[in-house]
């Protein structure tokens, strides 16, 4: 995994300092807390999001600790010395339950809790909600293409049109999502992922000839020769000289790997470039097409019948445009042995009080059917009710279920084996067998049911009824 700096408690925004330092001089900052994250809204027209980042955000919060640097540099920005003082003895020990990582979830579900003192779940909320709306969103956006691609290569290059650093976890979260190789060789390394690269247009322009320059590459990269054939002009010089150095590589006992097309109509192109190759008897190039690819583009290419065996995406991936971000959000629900509740008129916006856990509902096929919330202390039950609809609900007693929920940090320490990125992908590609097709469509696609449970449903609208009724009353 990536190495992180030995501290990260100065990765937050200013005001969880001064709520911490104010929970601290009103002597409230052992009170314990528990936060909920969760999203309202899924990315990219689509129904669910692929949890990603689990992991970073458990190694960051381990090391969630101020150096006497850092701590110097606070009591530049005014913060109070005894709170300075007690931050030098922090570290977080509190405890994370979470869904797993590479797990498919769904809006309004909590799927991460964090309990502890109100100043640690605290100061862990800018971090959490970085890393895990960030990589949540990449690894979505990845997962949409590779639906898209069904079992073609994808590789990701997103790096240098990402925004700074955040190319390192996006290249991260892209395998994740299901991708099978990157570019980005630092991520590569870190995350103990497959890394892959031929060459751009600089290296044939600098050459005087293209036909050189594809041999000079292929002497020297003989086993993985991927050759690019749109410098010039792809179907008069590229794929003719590519053509050639197949044959050359043939005679010395070697094969070209592929071709590489970049700009222009992909499709006819593709078409153009396979027959070509199969009447040159070479039918085990493969083609690999880049230039500006999302999951709409290969759907329509693939649709089209273009011959495409790899796909290369940069920008659209590692941006996870059109979405700039993942909603996510993280809000109180338990505060010194109580439940705790964000009130408002508009019942979408309107929290779930308390410590709860969520049930994934299982039906005779094997397929999902809904996700139940219930408080955490709940017994079987038999019904969902729609979060904002009243009357609607959901029958699920002849399901079988399980509980999404584990627990990831005990008293601040990891208690689960990290996974990689490969093997979160491959148990999001066992959950995306079990999720209906439905669900999974580009378009218009089918609402996934997360309901909560009659007790929890009673809790919460009892809360409501007493805000708001204190609130009619003071106005």
């Amino acid at each position: 995994m990536l190495s992180f700096p030995s501290t990260t408690g100065l990765y937050t925004d200013h005001y969880e300092l001064t709520m911490a330092q104010g929970y601290f001089l009103s002597q409230r900052h052992e009170k314990q807390a528990s936060f909920d994250y969760f999203f309202r809204k899924a990315p990219f027209g689509g129904s669910f999001v692929v949890f990603s980042g689990l992991s970073s955000v458990l190694e960051m919060i381990q090391k969630f600790r101020f150096s006497s640097t850092e701590l110097t540099y606070l009591k530049s920005l005014g913060f109070d010395e005894s709170f300075i003082d007690y931050l030098s003895q922090f570290s977080f020990q509190g405890n994370i339950y979470s869904v797993k990582e590479g797990e498919l979830i769904f809006p309004n579900e909590p799927v991460l809790r964090v309990e502890g003192t109100i100043i640690e779940t605290q100061l862990v909320e800018t971090l959490l909600l970085n890393i895990l709306n960030f990589e949540s969103l990449i690894a979505t956006k990845a997962c949409r293409m590779r639906l898209a691609a069904g079992d073609r290569v994808l590789l990701e290059f997103g790096l240098r049109r990402a925004q700074g650093l955040g190319g390192i976890h996006a290249s991260k979260a892209a395998i994740s999502g299901g991708f099978d190789k990157t570019s980005n060789v630092y991520s590569a390394y870190h995350f103990k992922i497959d890394s892959s690269g031929t060459m751009a247009h600089s290296w044939i322009q600098s050459f005087d000839d293209e036909l050189e320059a594809f041999r000079t590459y292929a002497r020297f990269f003989p086993e993985e020769c991927v050759l690019l054939v749109d410098t010039y002009n792809t179907l008069k010089s590229g794929i003719p000289n590519a053509i050639t150095i197949a044959r050359e590589l043939s005679a010395q006992g070697h094969q070209l790997a592929g071709i590489r097309l970049d700009s222009g109509d992909l499709t006819y192109l593709s078409k153009k470039a396979r027959q070509m190759l199969d009447e040159a008897g070479l039918h085990m190039v493969k083609i690999v097409a880049s230039n500006q690819l999302d999951e709409n583009i290969i759907q329509s290419l693939l649709a089209q019948g273009a011959p495409i065996d790899v796909f290369g995406v940069g920008t659209s991936l590692a941006t996870g445009k059109s979405d700039a971000a993942l909603d996510g959000v993280y809000k109180l629900a338990f505060y010194d042995e109580k439940p705790s509740i964000k009130v408002s008129e508009n019942l979408a916006k309107m929290t779930l009080p308390g410590v709860k856990t969520i049930h994934r509902f299982i039906d005779q096929d094997n397929l999902f059917c809904a996700d139940g919330i219930s408080l955490a202390h709940e017994q079987a039950y038999d019904q969902i009710y729609h979060p904002t609809e009243a009357g609607k609900h959901k029958d699920i007693s002849g399901c079988q279920s399980e509980e999404l929920i584990q627990q990831v940090m005990n008293q601040g320490t990891i208690t689960l084996q990290l996974q990689t990125p490969a093997e979160n992908a491959a148990y999001t590609k066992s959950r995306l067998l079990q999720l209906p097709e439905e669900h999974k469509r580009f378009l218009n696609p089918h609402v996934y049911k997360v309901g909560i449970s009659q007790k929890l449903q009673d809790a919460r609208n009892e809360m409501a009824k007493q805000y708001l009724k204190k609130d009619s009353f003071n106005s």
